[in-house]
């Protein structure tokens, strides 16, 4: 419960109370949490008191706030897939399907020698070159993902910032200016705890943990043509299994098996 005598100020510890109710088994996406009132009496504290801590979290994305039905945990605005295999799809069509409106911005764009881990998955020599395209996505203008792609320059001659400022779809540049069609894509993904710039960019509270996706895409002869480091946002970012062919029964055609 709250020490309202601690070193602590009372509302970062009615923050740490919802952000721990949160995140147990008795609550998930949709579910709204109690009203500002019923936490103010449960906790013996000043109601607005409460709502800073509130308002802190609906800053953070952990919470949303609808003006008639009260504070509720968000739903995720991406859906993504887990399993590798030929349907990986761009970021674009995966956040339309999930009904949203995707946005990316430039972040960096830069030429640079592959070091031994980036030319090991890319199976290219030590020093080749190859060009760094970090961007933001947004759906429906929030930050969700931060992913940096490691291309080879000589799969990509000529490729400039420019091209990829407005937003265009890199697979799209890849099919349509260098014919190339990117087939199938292997993928791990693991726990990440973001540096300052990734919880900043994608505005995590402090002390987070992210999805951290790593992707090789191939080509439709089995080269490597991208390497994919992506970071996603705890809670706006939901990664799916499709099921088993023994699961459809019981989950439906269209079911998925959430991770």
């Amino acid at each position: 419960m709250i020490e309202k005598q601690s070193k602590i100020p009372v509302y970062l510890q009615v923050q740490r109370f919802i952000e721990e109710l949160i995140e147990g088994a008795d609550y998930g996406p949709g579910d709204h949490i109690p009203s500002e009132r019923a936490l103010a009496d449960q906790l013996d504290v000043n109601r607005l008191t409460v709502r800073k801590a509130i308002d802190r979290l609906v800053s953070y994305g952990r919470l949303e706030r609808n003006s008639t039905s009260g504070t509720r945990i968000p739903e995720p605005r991406l859906h993504r897939h887990a399993e590798t295999g030929p349907n990986f799809g761009s970021l674009t069509r995966a956040i339309q399907l999930s009904s949203g409106t995707p946005s990316s911005r430039l972040l960096h764009f830069e030429l640079s020698k592959a070091k031994d881990a980036i030319a090991s998955n890319l199976a290219i020599p030590v020093d080749t070159d190859v060009v760094i395209v970090r961007r933001l996505w947004r759906v429906d203008d929030i930050p969700i993902i931060i992913e940096t792609s490691y291309i080879p320059a000589a799969t990509v001659p000529n490729l400039e910032a420019e091209d990829l400022i407005a937003g265009q779809s890199l697979y799209a540049l890849f099919r349509e200016r260098y014919g190339i069609v990117a087939a199938i894509s292997k993928r791990t993904i693991s726990v990440h705890v973001p540096t300052s710039f990734e919880e900043k960019t994608l505005m995590l509270p402090p002390h987070s943990s992210t999805l951290l996706m790593r992707m090789i895409v191939e080509d439709t002869n089995g080269r490597p043509i991208e390497y994919v480091r992506s970071v996603n946002h705890p809670v706006h970012v939901n990664f799916q299994t499709a099921p088993q062919a023994s699961e459809q029964a019981q989950v439906g055609l269209t079911g998925t098996k959430q991770l």
